[in-house]
């Protein structure tokens, strides 16, 4: 065996057994006779006083500061406001570091940044300077409590606050009051105000009912079928069995403004199926009399969440979320068979025009994407 595979040796030290040997290789400290020593607890540094705890007027300075910074919180809070109710989303002004943006992103950012930095920077300087600052040990008990023991700990709450001063300290108290009181108006009004109103008229409208004109009005105009994002129509004939193709309404994709909102809304995937694989029940014949010899068209908008359905078993004929895994059968009209969507996939009734292009014969005529509760 070569050496340097030669196990440690143990060192025995005189006059002891080999049943009470200790391996000097193992991390030990030894003592007299070679045995383990014990350390002494070293216990706690000596508690050195803080400015605050002996100068009176250095407190006053940090209960200044901490509400300056808890005021700071109340300014972020109240720009946060008047960004959300003040500008609309489109206004855009030059601001010096930043450039031309939003002005009511720039404020709802902020604002909202201030209004919890101020918060939190005001918690941190209040407990480093004004909150009991002695290093204290706790020894770890047995979990169920007796009654001294909660008492203890009611009393040890009531010395918290009193050792936090913000019962000495009033512009603390009231300025961190206003901060937290004032800080949670925007994350309500962010969760609340932004769902906008109820989208049951807006999922009813896509960009298959027509391109909005420049006062908003839409047109049908049975406009042809073109892939995304080729912008090219596309014939019945292209479509074979077992393809796949992701499409948008003509025009579309040509537009300057909304083109985002309009096409997250009209995103459409077709597929061809032999017209003898559609069920034989109310369900697969409204696919299949929807279609065109076997193409069919279906919102690619999940009715879950919104995710984009573009997985096409062709064996199964099922159309798949890779979400969260809802799961349409194309057969039966896109009805849901697994997964937590709760309504089927909305069909695009198509045709053909005169030189064989695909086209859609009517709009939707139920909302797309998520369900919603307002949907009848």
């Amino acid at each position: 065996m070569n050496e340097q595979n030669q196990p440690s040796a143990e060192v025995v030290p005189t006059g002891t057994s080999d049943a009470d040997a200790v391996r000097l290789d193992q991390g030990h400290i030894h003592g007299e006779g070679g045995y383990p020593e014990a350390f002494e607890n070293p216990g706690l540094p000596p508690h050195t006083p803080r400015l605050t705890d002996i100068d009176e007027a250095a407190a006053k300075r940090a209960e200044r500061q901490i509400a300056g910074l808890f005021t700071l919180s109340i300014i972020g809070s109240i720009l946060f406001l008047v960004g959300y109710f003040t500008f609309g989303v489109d206004a855009r002004n030059w601001f010096p570091g930043v450039g031309v943006m939003s002005t009511t992103h720039l404020l709802l950012g902020a604002g909202l940044a201030l209004g919890l930095l101020g918060i939190g920077l005001g918690v941190l300087h209040w407990s480093r300077t004004l909150m009991p600052g002695e290093e204290i040990v706790e020894s770890r008990h047995h979990l169920a409590s007796s009654d001294e023991q909660r008492a203890e700990l009611a009393d040890t709450f009531v010395k918290g606050v009193e050792g936090s001063q913000i019962n000495r300290r009033p512009l603390i108290k009231y300025s961190l009051g206003g901060a937290l009181g004032l800080v949670s108006l925007p994350i309500l009004v962010q969760l609340v105000g932004s769902l906008g109103p109820l989208p049951k008229d807006d999922l009813y409208v896509s960009a298959w009912s027509g391109l909005p004109d420049e006062n908003g009005k839409r047109t049908f105009s049975a406009p042809r079928l073109v892939l995304d994002p080729e912008n090219r129509p596309i014939k019945a004939s292209d479509v074979t069995i077992g393809s796949v193709f992701h499409v948008q309404p003509e025009g579309l994709l040509d537009l300057h403004d909304h083109v985002l909102e309009e096409k997250g809304k009209s995103s459409v995937i077709v597929m061809r199926l032999d017209p003898g694989d559609f069920a034989d029940n109310d369900l697969g014949r409204k696919a299949r009399d929807w279609g065109h010899d076997g193409i069919v068209a279906y919102s690619k908008i999940c009715t879950h969440v919104g995710c984009p359905v573009g997985l096409y078993e062709q064996t199964t004929h099922h159309l798949l979320c890779p979400c969260h895994q809802s799961t349409f059968d194309v057969t039966q009209d896109c009805k849901v068979i697994f997964g937590p969507a709760k309504r089927p996939l909305p069909q695009l009734k198509i045709t053909v025009d005169d030189e064989g292009y695909l086209i859609a014969a009517q709009p939707f005529m139920e909302p797309v994407g998520p369900s919603f509760w307002e949907r009848d």
